[in-house]
């Protein structure tokens, strides 16, 4: 017990060394970093992993620093840097949509310049055709491209590329057309395919309730930054998959709302942001 509490004493000593303003630096960027990867990583199947691997780490590495260097735990330290070495093998592996969607992110993306005007008709035209098909009950999924292009998707699918109106969403969704059982993709103001199939996601991520479409939705969100609508053909509920994340029922509203935060450039953003807090104020 006393060669232990050397070690911490010791340790701590060494850490008091250090510049104050570097170590401040170093934690601010570190913390930085994790930050970015859980806020990326919320919500999928590697969130609770690389929690546990990092828990795994620290511990495993506060330890190793511990140990009093005369009594040379030399094959200790060999064993953790090889452990290194196959936890990072095992993250690559355990994180492959996630890396391939970053990856995908830094090699197509572009600068979608989308007026205000457009970005409104378009999601009216989305609300409105998905309130149709919810009261109906008349499966749908359909896809909204972002900044990560959906070329390799439209290819296998059905050139449309027509103006975006609901009353196109819904002729493709009709039950009995030869397109309705797949997905379609809109670019800005434009329909550019239907028919396509889109990646799915593991069953054991969906619920088992949900079905094909949910999980197609889910998958293409997991691959791409594409914002997905989904409306079930048993129930008509309303949902939406983007960034790995499913939400699930929702009102006419809310989806309004959802879209036009996801969808709405920039600058329309902060206006709203800006308006939504003169709006507060207003009411105080």
């Amino acid at each position: 017990m006393k060669v232990i509490l050397d070690a911490i004493n010791t340790y701590l000593h060494r850490i008091a060394g250090y510049n104050p303003l570097v170590i401040a630096v170093e934690l601010f960027l570190i913390g930085v970093v994790v930050w970015w990867v859980m806020r990326f990583l919320r919500g999928t199947r590697g969130a609770r992993l690389v929690k546990g691997v990092a828990v795994i780490l620290a511990t495993v590495y506060i330890v190793i620093n511990l140990l009093p260097e005369e009594m040379e735990w030399h094959r200790v330290k060999f064993l953790y840097g090889h452990f290194l070495i196959f936890a990072f093998v095992a993250v690559v592996v355990a994180f492959q949509p996630e890396i391939r969607r970053v990856l995908l992110q830094v090699g197509q993306a572009r600068f979608l310049h989308t007026s205000r005007s457009e970005v409104q008709a378009m999601i009216d035209a989305l609300t409105e055709s998905t309130a149709y098909l919810s009261r109906n009950k008349i499966g749908a999924v359909i896809a909204i491209e972002r900044s990560v292009g959906l070329g390799a998707i439209v290819q296998a699918g059905t050139p449309i590329d027509g103006e975006l109106t609901s009353g196109l969403l819904n002729t493709i969704f009709y039950p009995g057309s030869t397109l309705h059982d797949m997905g379609v993709i809109v670019r800005g103001r434009r329909v550019v395919a239907a028919g396509c199939q889109f990646p799915m996601a593991e069953s054991d991520e969906v619920d088992a309730s949900l079905g094909s479409r949910h999980r197609a939705a889910l998958g293409l969100s997991k691959d791409s930054d594409a914002v997905v609508v989904v409306v079930s053909e048993e129930t008509g509920r309303v949902s939406v998959a983007c960034e790995g994340q499913l939400y699930l029922g929702l009102e006419a509203k809310a989806l309004k709302d959802m879209l036009e935060g996801l969808m709405a450039p920039r600058k329309m953003a902060r206006r709203r942001r800006k308006a939504a807090r003169h709006a507060q104020g207003d009411d105080i």
